[in-house]
């Protein structure tokens, strides 16, 4: 059924939240709410102190390490169905989701706005010190801001994926988002969290409770990112997804599972089963 262990993917689907199925995992009482970013951020309007990528680790801890959080990795090539699948298993699982694709593209649009050479690794460093970054991590209420300004849609326009490479390319930049995504996952309101990204199983989370590598066959890939994408003929999304990955391959592997790292290959599955695997392999561990 695509998974590399006996994990088997159920034939229906998952639906419910809080109150939907027994997952076998503790639910929250409270939905997560937005974490904000790198300047100190916004607050989050109650939905948990602003992250930083300069708020020390908690003492005694481990670099990587998080307080009292069950947490899935999930990482994998793009055009994987990490992001909706990803969200779609928090939502089943009363968990909180954070999707660490839309920093890098936020700071990409950052950039953009404020017409930064994109060759100019310094320049693009010197971006970060206004770069005041929110996101949502409640499934249900997700969105991205930038300075205040919502921009969940606006970093999903061709323009800011041409720009992400520019971005996710330099080691600093990397090294300040991991940063930033551990203290949204440490901060994040609720008992779990799923992260999804690039690295994440490896760099980001690598003690997390759940790691998995989602993937599919590239054919499977390209068809369901230009599906996504409206804004693009299909042979011009392939050819950006082809780009994507060949840019992060220089600098990340995520297309093959580091030890421990459970891979799940979704080229037969239906999304609703792909879904029902992440569950399955959360409530495995969660006993």
């Amino acid at each position: 059924m695509g998974l590399n262990e006996t994990h088997a993917a159920a034939e229906s689907g998952v639906t419910g939240g809080p109150d939907g199925p027994d997952t076998g995992l503790p639910t929250p009482d409270d939905q997560p709410g937005p974490i904000g970013g790198a300047g100190g951020g916004l607050d989050g309007q109650g939905g948990g102190e602003p992250g930083s990528t300069s708020a020390p680790i908690p003492a005694g801890l481990p670099d990587g390490a998080f307080v009292a959080k069950f947490v899935i990795a999930v990482d994998g090539p793009a055009g994987s169905g990490k992001s909706s699948v990803s969200r779609a298993a928090a939502r089943a699982l009363g968990f909180g989701y954070q999707d660490t694709g839309a920093a890098y593209r936020a700071l990409a649009w950052h950039a953009l706005q404020e017409q930064v050479d994109l060759d100019d690794a310094a320049a693009i460093l010197a971006s970060w010190d206004t770069f005041d970054y929110a996101i949502g991590t409640d499934p249900d209420a997700y969105f991205v801001r930038v300075n205040g300004t919502d921009v969940t849609e606006a970093i999903r326009t061709p323009e800011v994926t041409g720009a992400v490479a520019h971005i996710a390319k330099l080691p600093e930049v990397r090294q300040r988002l991991v940063q930033l995504f551990r203290n949204v996952m440490r901060k994040a309101e609720g008992r779990g969290i799923i992260t999804e990204g690039r690295d994440i199983t490896t760099v980001v989370a690598p003690d997390a409770e759940v790691r998995i590598l989602l993937t599919a066959d590239e054919s499977v890939r390209m068809a369901r990112r230009s599906a996504e994408v409206t804004t693009q003929s299909a042979a011009e999304t392939s050819a950006a997804l082809a780009r994507r990955d060949a840019a992060d391959a220089k600098v990340v592997d995520f297309m093959n599972a580091a030890d421990g790292v459970t891979t799940l290959d979704s080229t037969d599955l239906d999304f609703d089963q792909t879904v029902q695997a992440v569950v399955d392999l959360a409530r495995a561990a969660g006993h």
